[in-house]
């Protein structure tokens, strides 16, 4: 709580800058490197559509631009989308990459790496098959990169495009403001640290060349890349001003899959980069490791233990001793947790009222309590990963029609999970 609390003050304090400012650095010759943006896709027909007309209504220079839709091993519709998109707009380049299971189908980074094998770009940007990335957004990320040598990436914000659409949808519109947007900001305002997410982000193509691509074993090919990036001497920039808007889960079983598959892929990226906390030439990347390890080992135990000792007094198990000391720190835990979502809220419009007031005190007794359960479930997954061998494969999120309510019979779409 306390260290959320430090990254908090640093990440309002670089928003608070960020907000009065258009984050664009012109190109001084005015000539904009041609970008290739990698869509991977694997059922994603329901979403599709609107991802790509919203890619092509950037406003960087439609001739320096390529858009490579990945279909992986899909059996939906998503060709045909395509095709009638390309027809309409045959003025862009726009190209589509369909695999089947035996070269494709095995998950988000082995799909990038095939588009990558084809891109034209000096820069790759990735997005996911559920956004809708704002016109400036494109020009605003690569504007950034091209301005420093030193800046292997840069991220840019995403926002819950239907935060309306269940309480859920609330819940993880408030934790993408107030930890993955804020606790980003904070990392970067006191440490030059980010981490790339997995959607709205630019990348140089000569970091991908050196690293081989996407490691096809990783879950959270994001997290991992990042790490990579720092070892190699460069940093990441957080561009809050670039912002794209994506669909969340609105039902807690497609939410509490997806989450389980991050902290998977959290936790094999510990795994694998743990060995570098203690190694100098590591850069700035050890500290998260650290953090890391504090969240998935600390925090996780700690928690368990909180709430066993709780329950425990409740029944009349358990007796505290000192239950005076006890209460005080429930209380200023409650406290912290509450100013620091709702000082995160006040940065963004539309956000800060009463019922954003309600809703935090709520996810705190039972949306944050759900995140011991998903890093177990992740816990006991990984560890069968290694025992029985199990391969990577597509695990996505359902996705459903946005304006129909989660309960009025909306359409979804299958998971496609092999």
């Amino acid at each position: 709580m306390i260290i959320n609390v430090i990254l908090s003050v640093g990440g309002f304090l670089y928003l608070y800058k960020c907000n009065k400012e258009s984050g664009s650095i012109p190109i001084k010759d005015g000539e904009y490197p041609f970008v290739t943006i990698l869509v991977p896709a694997h059922n994603e027909a329901l979403v599709l559509r609107r991802t790509v007309l919203a890619l092509l209504n950037f406003d960087y220079p439609k001739d320096r631009y390529e858009i490579i839709v990945i279909n992986d091993n899909s059996s939906d519709n998503t060709v045909e989308i395509l095709s009638e998109i390309e027809a309409i707009y045959s003025d862009y380049r726009i190209m589509c990459i369909s695999t089947d299971k035996v070269v494709g189908g095995t998950g988000k980074s082995n799909a990038l790496n095939i588009g990558f094998s084809v891109c034209q770009g000096s820069i790759i940007a990735i997005y996911d098959a559920d956004n809708t990335p704002e016109p400036q957004a494109l020009r605003l990320l690569v504007e950034n990169l091209v301005s420093d040598d030193k800046l292997g990436a840069v991220i840019g914000k995403f926002r819950t495009r239907n935060k309306t659409a269940s309480i859920l949808s609330r819940f993880v519109n408030i934790e993408t403001l107030s930890y993955q947007c804020m606790n980003q900001a904070g990392r970067f305002k006191f440490f030059k640290l980010c981490t790339i997410p997995g959607t709205n982000y630019v990348i140089r193509r000569s970091i991908i060349e050196q690293i081989g691509g996407w490691d096809v074993k990783a879950l959270s090919e994001d997290t991992e890349i990042s790490f990579r990036l720092y070892r190699m001497g460069y940093y990441i920039k957080l561009l809050p001003q670039a912002v794209t808007w994506e669909q969340e889960p609105h039902l807690l079983k497609v939410w509490f899959k997806q989450r389980v598959r991050w902290a998977r892929g959290n936790i094999y990226v510990l795994l694998k980069n743990f060995k570098y906390t203690f190694d100098p030439e590591a850069g700035p990347m050890r500290l998260d490791t650290i953090y890391y390890s504090l969240t998935y080992v600390v925090m996780l135990s700690s928690l368990i233990i909180s709430d066993i000792i709780f329950v425990g007094g409740m029944l009349g198990l358990i007796h505290i001793t000192l239950a005076g000391f006890s209460t005080t720190l429930w209380v200023l835990a409650i406290s912290l947790f509450v100013v620091n979502v709702m000082l995160t809220l006040s940065l963004e419009r539309n956000e800060f009222s009463l019922l954003s007031l309600v809703l935090v005190i709520l996810m705190l007794f039972t949306y944050a309590k759900l995140w011991v359960l998903v890093v177990g479930k992740a816990i006991v997954d990984s560890v069968l990963d290694v025992i029985f061998h199990r391969e990577v494969k597509w695990d996505k999120t359902v996705r459903y029609v946005e304006g129909s309510g989660p309960n009025t019979g909306n359409k979804k779409q299958g998971d496609g999970k092999k």
